[in-house]
């Protein structure tokens, strides 16, 4: 990865206000990413231990846990080693890395909630089409799908990124975004800045349209049919709305205030850009783990078996 500029570090400034309380932040740190690490392997080993659970839906839901552990791994082992050094300084190179991960998890999340969104809406508005339309091949090619377009759309951000001729080494953020790196430049940036726009429209609309519409029809489908219809799809389409409209929320606040930062009081700014990696992975495997009754069953009864096991 080159670069045409001379610097080859970043500070991070934004730890300059949590260096009185850092020891603590440290702790509330790890307690959130250990909280996420358990949270989400416990039902990913949940799923993928039980013949009941290995359903296309089931799939989906292990494939986004298992997308928020790569994400948060960009992000938490940083972010505690610095709340533990004197001076918080990254490579340029692997603060370009740190970004590509981050957006490249956030953009993969949306495209797996849209696969989910399709999964629900065949099982609730074509039962009789489902295994033919939701097949086991499908959902490999849709998986994929998921994971290697936002790769390529934040591979060319990176290298666009990664030629931009920097003036200045500090970043007044806790870890590395595009956007403010692309501010420390000295140069025209409005093409990466376009490109920038360009992929977060990519990644936002389109699987917002898909999934507004996928609920239209949805809910459609249930004014048509029975009480106990209606209650068992709001039982599997509840977790799965909620979790989008969520990871919507943080996401646009994340990418509003990084292009306004001048405008928003500094710690504002890092608090919503932190709630992106805090929110959406730990409340992911704790809804779909009380929501969804097949997944709940089958945790407590897992958690039967290793505590009858242990008392013995």
């Amino acid at each position: 990865m080159s670069s045409s500029t001379n610097v080859t570090y970043l500070i991070l400034d934004g730890f300059v206000e949590l260096e009185t309380y850092r020891y603590l932040y440290f702790v509330i740190t790890l307690a959130v990413y250990l909280g996420i690490i358990c949270c989400n392997c416990v039902v990913i080993f949940v799923i993928c231990t039980s013949k009941y659970l290995l359903e296309p839906m089931y799939i989906f839901i292990t494939a986004l846990l298992l997308n928020s552990l790569l994400g948060t791994l960009a992000f938490y082992p940083k972010l505690l080693v610095d709340l533990l050094s004197e001076k918080q300084i990254v490579l340029l190179e692997s603060c370009l890395f740190q970004s590509y991960c981050i957006y490249t998890y956030a953009s993969s999340e949306f495209t797996l909630l849209t696969a989910m969104a399709y999964d629900r809406y065949v099982s609730i508005c074509k039962p009789l089409q489902y295994s033919t339309l939701v097949n086991i091949t499908t959902v490999k090619k849709l998986l994929f799908f998921c994971w290697f377009v936002p790769s390529c759309e934040n591979c060319v951000t990176l290298i666009l990124t990664s030629q931009v001729k920097l003036c200045k080494f500090r970043l007044n953020r806790i870890y590395c975004s595009n956007n403010t790196v692309v501010k420390l430049s000295c140069g025209d940036t409005s093409v990466r800045n376009s490109y920038g726009m360009f992929v977060f429209s990519v990644a936002v609309f389109p699987p917002m349209i898909i999934i507004i519409f996928t609920y239209i029809r949805i809910i459609t489908e249930c004014l048509k049919n029975s009480k106990n219809f209606r209650r068992k799809a709001l039982q599997t389409c509840f977790p799965h709305l909620f979790i989008f409209i969520t990871f919507t929320v943080t996401s646009c606040f994340e990418v509003i205030t990084s292009r306004l930062e001048n405008n928003v009081p500094h710690i504002v700014s890092m608090i919503i850009s932190v709630e992106l990696m805090v929110i959406s992975p730990l409340i992911n495997p704790i809804i779909y783990g009380l929501k969804l009754k097949e997944i709940s069953v089958r945790i407590r009864k897992t958690f039967g078996k290793i505590r009858t096991h242990i008392c013995l």
